[in-house]
């Protein structure tokens, strides 16, 4: 079983550097997924990531939109596919198998129903309720603002580093940190992942 992320930048015309976002992008690729060979760019603004261990695809699918909205009016819209792959070919958008299906088709519907986060894993039960709490959540993630989004994706860069060590981070006192923490209903999102993670091995 491997997980597929596909997606494409919100706003990406609107932006006042094409470079600015390409950069952001291909370092949250790098990130998450580590080797070029597990991730692609195409079309300009769209991509395609593949991770092995499908446990991580929300905590990774919301890093890159956390790195994204680093930026005013940019976002990143995120399909999670869920399978098998049965073929892997030299790109990562060669490859072929129930994963790369599922995520492709939901890459559709996000659009369709102008939804931001989406998951397809063949399982009824588990897509159901994880794309109900994935909406619930997007009430308040497509609201984060850049200095939310910076925090963001400094927790999600240092795990375990103190509140007190974010703010030397980022340059802002430790109050800040902790207001900007409960903006981004920061431990409500971790708490989704842990579930996430928790759930998925369970499939």
């Amino acid at each position: 079983m491997i997980a597929v992320l596909t997606g494409d930048i919100i706003n990406s015309r609107k932006a006042k550097s094409p470079q600015e976002w390409n950069t952001l992008l291909r370092q949250s690729l790098t990130e998450t997924a580590g080797d070029k060979a597990n991730w692609e760019i195409f079309r300009g603004d769209s991509f395609q990531v593949e991770l092995a261990n499908p446990t991580l695809a929300l905590k990774s699918a919301l890093y890159i939109k956390a790195c994204l909205k680093t930026v005013k009016g940019l976002d990143a819209r995120i399909a999670i596919g869920i399978g098998k792959k049965s073929f892997a070919g030299e790109r990562v958008v060669e490859s072929y198998g129930d994963a790369y299906f599922f995520s492709g088709d939901q890459f559709e519907l996000l659009k369709k129903h102008k939804q931001t986060l989406a998951i397809r894993t063949g399982n009824a039960s588990f897509d159901e309720d994880f794309n109900l709490f994935f909406r619930l959540a997007l009430t308040f993630i497509d609201s984060w603002t850049p200095n939310s989004a910076m925090l963001v994706k400094a927790v999600f860069e240092n795990q375990g580093i103190s509140q007190k060590e974010l703010g030397a981070m980022l340059g802002i006192g430790q109050s800040s940190v902790s207001e900007r923490f409960n903006r981004a209903n920061l431990t409500e999102v971790l708490d989704l992942i842990e579930l996430f993670m928790k759930r998925l091995k369970l499939l």
